[in-house]
């Protein structure tokens, strides 16, 4: 139905009961999400929500709540990020592409909701970690390329699928020059391993992953701690892995045993190594590139899940290094030629 001035106006029908005010919100706020992503007017009358705008907006927003519906009817609980979700999701790729994300889940444990990705450039991560033994997930901060991969590290060790997790990352960004540092080897070590703590508690109760750890199903270690071991039935994640010298990362590809797969994240960006050291991970891109069995997932702006200013930061550093002449350009210095072209 056409108002004036090209206006469209579309009616669909509402749950009933709670599945409503799921669907609505806390005072309204997902109905006031999608009017001011879309720029359409939403009115509720009498079980029927009134659509109005310009006719594509009209469409996308009834897509948008249709598939919000569809949530909620299957038992899902829905907030503020998901709809944010579906209007992105939606207006950029369709539906399809919306559905196709939210039908995957990673299943962590019994006791805590799943894992599941946010974006296609996420779930082609997932897709790649099950079906290859060594995984490069690179990409900039809060593209969920650890947090998935401990998801599925937990999932593997719940399906029994591995007998152990082992996480690890580069102690301190120089180096691991630990000895510098006060306190005993666990106060050294472990604030450079907190954020594999976190992700941990955010997956696994706290008594449970505790039980792990103190068992050596779970172990968090620094890099330097690999040296010179084969993991076996394992499922190991090096994160940070930007951090890494050559020679470090040659040593941690080495350790792979049987029956075991490596996920290995890092941001090329972000390398923190002294002048004159070449990143690990910013080497291994171009030796490895035609292994097989081994693969590279690239994570971009368009994956990040956290607060909505993060896209912005990165989308704004990303356009004040490409306006850098190459003779300005840090980055080009660091990764030369060859890895500078293949980020």
């Amino acid at each position: 139905m056409k108002g004036e001035r090209g206006t469209v106006r579309r009616q669909v029908l509402l749950p009933p009961g709670r599945e409503i005010q799921a669907l609505f919100g806390r005072n309204d706020e997902h109905i006031r999400m999608v009017e001011d992503g879309l720029r359409v007017r939403l009115v509720v009358r009498d079980g029927l929500l009134t659509i109005s705008g310009a006719e594509e907006q009209v469409g996308i927003a009834e897509k948008v709540i249709g598939e919000l519906t569809t949530l909620l009817q299957g038992g899902r609980t829905i907030g503020s990020h998901d709809v944010k979700l579906a209007l992105r999701h939606i207006v950029q790729e369709g539906d399809e592409t919306f559905r196709k994300i939210q039908d995957e889940v990673i299943e962590v444990s019994p006791k805590k909701r799943p894992v599941r990705p946010k974006s296609l450039g996420q779930l082609r991560y997932i897709d790649v970690i099950r079906t290859h033994d060594i995984v490069f997930g690179i990409g900039p901060a809060g593209t969920g390329k650890t947090y998935l991969a401990m998801a599925m590290a937990v999932s593997a060790h719940l399906k029994r699928q591995v007998s152990r997790i082992i996480l690890t990352r580069p102690a301190v960004e120089a180096g691991e020059r630990l000895g510098f540092l006060p306190g005993t080897l666990y106060e050294k070590i472990h604030p450079y391993l907190r954020p594999l703590y976190d992700a941990l508690y955010d997956m696994l109760e706290t008594e449970r992953a505790n039980r792990l750890i103190e068992m050596g199903v779970i172990e968090i270690a620094p890099l330097a701690f690999m040296r010179g071991r084969t993991l076996n039935d394992a499922f190991i994640i090096l994160d940070e892995a930007q951090n890494t010298t050559s020679e470090q990362m040659k040593m941690f590809l080495t350790r792979l045993g049987f029956n075991s797969k490596a996920v290995i994240t890092g941001d090329i960006t972000q390398v923190d190594l002294p002048p004159g050291k070449i990143s690990g991970l910013i080497e291994v891109r171009s030796v490895l590139r035609d292994v097989k069995g081994i693969d590279f997932i690239y994570l971009g702006q368009a994956d990040v899940v956290r607060h909505e200013l993060v896209q912005q930061v990165i989308r704004a550093y990303e356009e004040h290094q490409t306006s850098l002449p190459a003779s300005e350009d840090p980055k080009r210095h660091e990764e030369g030629p060859e890895t500078a072209r293949g980020s």
